[in-house]
């Protein structure tokens, strides 16, 4: 079976089809984990704001019980007690409110659920391989 040489650095041209084949399945690998790495990352960012938006019902919970309870006699004895539980019932929701924006927010930052910086060299990595083969063949 004949060999050929490449001029440049005398390797036979199996020698750089296996060096292609391992150095494309290394990067592919290294590609994976990157993506891995932030698909991770995004998801303990979407954690975190699922935990926010669920503190936020269960605070908004205790406090509508125990805020609207304690409002609702002291204002009694300024005003009528329906009164007195309509006010106390509007600040509460304007604080669970709060807390929900700041969880959608927070959910915000971990959309799309895309590797973007692994797409992003993945497509770096395949011009450089395309350059790389026009300039081994002229």
């Amino acid at each position: 079976m004949a060999t050929t040489t490449n001029g440049k650095d005398g390797r036979s041209t199996s020698d750089l089809v296996r060096d292609l084949s391992e150095q494309s399945s290394r990067l592919i690998r290294q590609e994976m984990a990157l993506a891995r790495a932030e698909l991770t990352q995004k998801g303990v960012e979407a954690g975190f704001g699922i935990g926010l938006v669920g503190g936020a019902g269960i605070l908004a919970l205790y406090g509508l019980g125990a805020l609207t309870a304690g409002g609702i006699l002291l204002l009694s004895t300024a005003m009528k007690a329906w009164i007195a539980a309509v006010l106390i019932a509007g600040g509460i929701l304007i604080v669970a409110g709060a807390a929900a924006l700041i969880g959608k927010t927070r959910l915000a930052l971990a959309a799309p659920p895309l590797p973007e910086a692994t797409i992003e060299t993945a497509k770096q990595d395949a011009e450089i391989i395309r350059v790389s083969i026009r300039e081994g063949r002229s």
